[in-house]
């Protein structure tokens, strides 16, 4: 089943601007949104569909692949959409708080949550860079971070062993409180426990009495073959740990494939520049190359002409969705010696003179070389 043209879904066009982007996912954001459609999977499909668009065409440089590539851009990952509504209000948790009222993505339900429940830790992006050669060898790299946690001691309670937190009397365990504004009824973040629903009198003094403890990390992360920048891994488990007892959340690692001066990407087939003496183009005949992962001998048709592509199946670059690898294309450009001998200068002369080329009197030298 072919895949919605991003422009389609957000209903812009193709020249449209980063900000008229962002108001038309907004508007499609508040008439989907689960809260306000509950029980509706066809509208939990639209969000998630509209929350992928926005996430290739709200990035500049997602973007431009795709305007270069279409949907091809991102068959390794890097701009396949959502598949958790959570994992939507993680990513875009500014433009939700703008919708509404800054109550972390939700709304209704979602924002009136009870501040004892058990709650989700934070999503973790990290950026990691890769050779080339790495998109078709794989690699394991080891990653490290600083990432917040339950405090073991208190075990998330924020009070010293032997004591438990109090209910704030100023807003009875709700977090907020409620203020009269003429027709309005304004619900903001209670002053007294700010917004945490208890006080704590006797503070962990491991932590704080945050609750919470920052941990330095450091996991070995798979990287597989086929690979591309804006590529994103999950790691499930190992983002931030949850509150009260609630999930971690997953890390996301992101990658990025560094320029390499001998090989221009395009999809999974590379491009590279093979310079070829000119005698080999006429003649023919094999030379030494360059490939992604070290060298092979390239053979050269007889005839072979500067601009030419000599393709050598297989030696591209894999693909995350399949077993076959690219191709690797030689774009084949002469090689002229810095000077050439006596001996040389004649036999060029006694060739050109067979095929009825004038060429330039020996007293102008060739190749730099006086006589």
């Amino acid at each position: 089943m072919s895949q919605r043209d991003y422009y389609e879904i957000l209903g812009v066009d193709r020249g449209a601007d980063q900000d008229s982007i962002k108001k038309a996912y907004r508007k499609l954001a508040m008439q989907f949104h689960p809260d306000k459609n509950p029980g509706n999977k066809e509208a939990e499909e639209k969000f998630k569909e509209a929350a992928g668009a926005y996430e290739v065409l709200g990035d500049p440089e997602k973007r431009a692949k795709y305007d270069r590539f279409g949907h091809r851009a991102f068959e390794g990952g890097g701009g396949q959409g959502f598949h958790d509504v959570n994992d939507i209000f993680s990513n875009f948790g500014d433009i939700f708080g703008d919708l509404f009222g800054g109550m972390g993505g939700g709304m209704g339900s979602r924002g009136r949550r009870s501040r004892n429940e058990p709650r989700r830790g934070a999503d973790l992006r990290y950026l990691t860079e890769i050779d080339l050669k790495h998109v078709v060898l794989g690699l394991e790299r080891d990653v490290e971070f600083d990432a917040e946690d339950e405090c073991g001691d208190c075990r998330g309670s924020g009070a010293e062993k032997g004591s438990t937190p109090q209910t704030c009397p100023q807003c009875h365990g709700s977090g907020q409180v409620v203020a009269q504004q003429g027709f309005f009824t304004m619900a903001t973040g209670c002053p007294q426990c700010r917004g945490e629903g208890k006080i704590v009198k006797n503070p962990c003094r491991s932590c704080q009495g945050k609750g919470r403890k920052v941990r330095h990390r450091k996991i070995r992360v798979n990287i597989p073959p086929g690979v591309d920048s804006g590529t994103r891994l999950r790691v499930s488990g190992e983002g931030e740990g949850g509150s009260l007892g609630g999930p971690a959340g997953d890390l996301y690692v992101e990658i990025r494939v560094k320029e390499n001066s001998k090989f221009e990407r395009q999809g999974d087939d590379a491009y590279s520049e093979l310079a070829v003496p000119y005698e080999m183009l006429m003649l023919g005949g094999e030379l030494m190359a360059h490939h992604i992962t070290g060298e092979a001998s390239v053979k050269i048709p007889k005839g072979t002409a500067p601009g030419a592509q000599i393709r050598v199946n297989g030696q591209g670059l894999p693909s995350l969705r399949g077993s076959r690898r690219g191709d690797l294309y030689y774009v084949i450009t002469v090689s002229l010696p810095d000077k050439v001998s006596k001996e040389e200068e004649r036999l060029l002369r006694e060739i050109a003179k067979i095929r009825g080329i004038e060429v330039q009197s020996e007293s102008s030298g060739l190749f730099g070389r006086k006589k």
